[in-house]
């Protein structure tokens, strides 16, 4: 019997009305391809769903179609064209995997952490750089005073930074050894007594430390001055205030001192001038280069002589010389202004100088008034002052040795500077209205 013959295997012209079509493919032949050569594919009768044509041979022993039902051409559908295509049997296709994603997150982890560490380690080193140049910078800009500071031979670099930070020169210890390391002047450094500054940096200081000359410097004390004042610029060149008090309060001897009593200090003994000293010089050197001066210019204008003859020691005539030289700094007056004070311890009045009492209130640390009750004011106290309240310039010295002629009792300086004297005290009020009227306002 022919196949068409049977009844089960004739396709009816259209489907029953409750059944879905009967889907239509493609020739197998036309879509599977062999893997390989020596692969041998696999009978179409396997692929579920694919019906094979039926040749003479195959027709014999082809099997009924199955039924065919609503939803199988879904779960029977065959293989996705490109993974035909592939050259992969349809299983091999599905059962290819992603690549690992877990251990490709961990890689990028790794990554973010290592750049964020690499980040804070930037910014820790730059933040190191700035911090270090900081500590290079001079400590204060605006400094004017020098420090002395002796390098002792045999230091350490460390003894040094030490000496250098206690002094206030530099800012760091750590920084200062750091650069000497690094410019390569730890072991040039040399021993010497040197004289720096706070507006100076670190790479300054190491340079005067390494050329190991030992500096100069100057120092000026003006006639007129204070001890305080002379103290305070020996301090500045340099010097500590320990240095400079344990020195001012020292004794010294010679023929400068032979009047002056043990009990005083060394006012109006600092000799006006400038002076120009090494940087080794210590604050007992330089007291006594101005005591050296001192005496070589009193003997230069035979001041003791001219002393002794207005009866008096060289301890009076410097006390006398320095309210002399407060009261009028111009040499043009002195000599008269001499002549009054003179006039006025003859006859027994107060010398009644406003300096005095000034000197008495700075030096106490009060009020100026003329009614300082102290020894020093000679509005209140009749002689002279105890001691000296300046240093004298020759001039003054001079105008006390050998004072003009005269008898003015009164004088006083007039709001245009000028010196004006008065034999009474009738004519001194004239001079005070006419001349006097904003500086002899009486505070």
């Amino acid at each position: 019997m022919r196949p068409n013959d049977d009844p089960r295997l004739n396709t009816p012209s259209s489907p029953p009305p409750n059944e879905l079509p009967r889907p239509r493919f493609r020739p197998m032949n036309d879509v599977v391809r062999s893997t390989s050569q020596n692969q041998q594919s696999r009978p179409l009768n396997d692929v579920q769903g694919v019906s094979r044509p039926q040749t003479s041979q195959s027709r014999q022993t082809a099997t009924l179609p199955r039924p065919v039902h609503p939803g199988d051409h879904l779960l029977s559908a065959p293989p996705h064209e490109d993974m035909l295509e592939s050259g992969l049997p349809p299983s091999d296709s599905m059962n290819i995997s992603e690549p690992p994603r877990k251990k490709r997150s961990k890689w990028k982890v790794f990554g973010v952490v290592v750049a964020v560490l690499l980040l804070l380690a930037g910014s820790a080193i730059a933040g190191l750089f700035w911090w270090y140049q900081q500590q290079l910078q001079p400590v204060d800009v605006n400094a004017t005073e020098r420090t002395r500071v002796v390098i002792e031979s045999g230091s350490t670099p460390s003894i040094i930074a030490d000496q250098l930070k206690d002094r206030g020169l530099i800012r760091n210890t750590a920084a200062f050894s750091l650069y000497i390391n690094l410019s390569k002047t730890r072991d040039t450094l040399k021993a010497g007594t040197y004289n720096l500054q706070k507006n100076e940096s670190v790479e300054q200081i190491v340079g005067h430390l390494v050329s190991g000359k030992q500096d100069t410097f100057r120092l000026t004390f003006l006639p007129g001055d204070t001890l305080a004042n002379h103290k305070k610029k020996i301090i500045e060149a340099g010097y500590s205030d320990a240095e400079v008090t344990a020195a001012l309060a020292k004794t010294y001897s010679g023929a400068l001192f032979a009047s002056k009593p043990a009990s005083a200090d060394l006012e109006g003994y600092i000799y006006g001038e400038t002076y120009e000293f090494s940087s080794s010089a210590t604050v007992e050197d330089i007291l006594q280069r101005t005591f050296t001066e001192f005496e070589s210019k009193l003997s230069e204008a035979n001041i003791v002589e001219g002393l002794k003859k207005q009866g008096f020691t060289l301890y009076q005539g410097i006390t006398l010389a320095s309210i002399v030289q407060r009261e009028v700094p111009s040499s043009g007056d002195q000599k008269q202004v001499a002549q009054v004070f003179y006039s006025r311890l003859k006859v027994g009045m107060n010398l009644g100088s406003d300096v005095t009492y000034q000197y008495a209130a700075d030096k106490s640390g009060v009020e100026r008034t003329p009614l300082l009750d102290s020894p020093y004011n000679t509005r209140k106290y009749a002689g002279l002052t105890p001691g000296p309240i300046a240093s004298p310039g020759l001039s003054s010295l001079q105008a006390v040795a050998t004072p003009a002629s005269g008898n003015y009792l009164f004088f006083l300086s007039g709001d245009d500077d000028k010196t004006y004297f008065a034999r009474t005290n009738a004519e001194h009020e004239q001079n005070i209205v006419l001349h006097c009227k904003e500086k002899c306002l009486i505070p």
